[in-house]
């Protein structure tokens, strides 16, 4: 779906007009991938992918293990994820 630089302004305005409480992460995405662009002002980029991943993934470890007392076995079921590929992202983000 295409859409337009004013429109997609327009959204992003909407949404940070919103209260913080209830923005979901979706819409808090939404204008922090508006604001990386627009930072960028033509410059090249590559991996976007991979930069979003690693600045989600961290945090959500983090607020995950905290939210289950650093409890792996439920972290990993909250997660989806099985025991051993959480340990390997805990140890990659130095949560472990």
């Amino acid at each position: 779906m295409q859409v337009d630089n004013k429109t997609l302004n327009t959204q992003v305005t909407h949404i940070e007009n919103i209260d913080v409480q209830e923005r979901t992460l979706r819409d808090s995405v939404q204008v922090s991938m508006h604001n990386y662009f627009r930072q960028l002002d033509g410059q090249p980029v590559t991996d976007v992918y991979q930069m979003v991943l690693a600045e989600i993934e961290a945090p959500l470890f983090e607020a995950v293990m905290t939210y289950t007392r650093d409890n792996q076995t439920k972290a990993s079921e909250l997660l989806g994820l099985n025991r051993g590929t959480l340990r390997k992202k805990l140890k990659q983000y130095g949560l472990l």
